[in-house]
């Protein structure tokens, strides 16, 4: 095992909308303070009674899905929580993930895509 499931990411135009929309619906706590992410205009996170966790994405131009249309197919990503994150990345490339975004600037998480495109975050713990 190399990581643990942290949050599924959903791409949206207004992340706090779209927090409280699934708050209605599941319960929990919108932008509870948690250490993994920093909360801000284009980030909002719903921590869920289950104990799972939502993030909404802002995304410039976002065009929602139009399901069964593949040509704007569903859109979202997952983040990975890893201790170690130069030996989470060697293992995922040797699996066949590639880079997307190497987290320069001392970020705390870096972006790959599987080997099907989907993109997936490690986020140091």
């Amino acid at each position: 095992m190399i990581a643990d499931l942290q949050c599924v990411v959903l791409d949206c135009s207004e992340p706090t909308e779209l927090a409280e929309f699934y708050q209605m619906l599941l319960g929990g706590a919108v932008n509870q303070e948690d250490r993994r992410w920093a909360l801000g205009e284009g980030w909002a996170t719903l921590h869920t009674p289950s104990g799972l966790v939502l993030a909404f994405q802002r995304v410039a131009d976002y065009m929602p899905p139009q399901w069964p249309d593949s040509t704007r197919p569903q859109q979202f990503h997952l983040d990975f929580g890893v201790a170690d994150l130069d030996r989470a990345q060697e293992q995922v490339l040797a699996s066949g993930a590639r880079m997307l975004d190497d987290g320069s600037g001392g970020r705390s998480w870096r972006v790959y895509a599987d080997p099907a495109g989907h993109p997936f975050c490690l986020v140091r713990h």
